[in-house]
């Protein structure tokens, strides 16, 4: 198991970056690896996402995302085949109109067998890339 927090403030508005967040089905637009994302359900609070991950081999998963608008969004995994658990969460947070602090969660299990100190490393450096990747996201829209 892996868990990282990471905070940073950028300078994009913070319902720009809510959208990035939301916009699932661009993931594969600018989030690396990324395939393939499928919107299975929506019921305007709580959207359940497919997604679909190439790291050497394509993996599939589906998490359930709870929104609280411009403030946070939440995720827990619900089936996959790569975690065995993956919880998370994006909090938003406004200093001024134009700048935003974003606290990026994420807690993951495998379920491949796979030492402790790889998962770390890639958890450790995945998370500044996506977060630095839906920035860029962000001020292009």
């Amino acid at each position: 198991m892996a868990s990282v927090q990471k905070v940073e403030t950028y300078d994009v508005p913070i319902e720009k970056f809510y959208e990035v967040i939301v916009d699932y089905e661009s993931y594969p637009e600018f989030v690396d690896g990324m395939e393939n994302v499928r919107i299975i359900k929506d019921t305007a609070k709580t959207f359940e996402v497919e997604y679909e991950l190439n790291l050497i081999k394509t993996f599939r998963y589906v998490l359930s995302h709870k929104h609280k608008k411009n403030k946070e969004v939440s995720w827990k995994l619900k089936e996959g085949d790569l975690f065995k658990k993956s919880e998370g969460s994006w909090k938003l947070k406004k200093i001024d109109d134009s700048t935003t602090e974003v606290t990026y969660t994420l807690d993951v299990e495998m379920k491949l067998f796979a030492p402790k100190m790889i998962v770390k490393k890639l958890v450790n450096v995945q998370v500044p890339n996506t977060m630095q990747a839906y920035y860029e996201r962000a001020k292009e829209i």
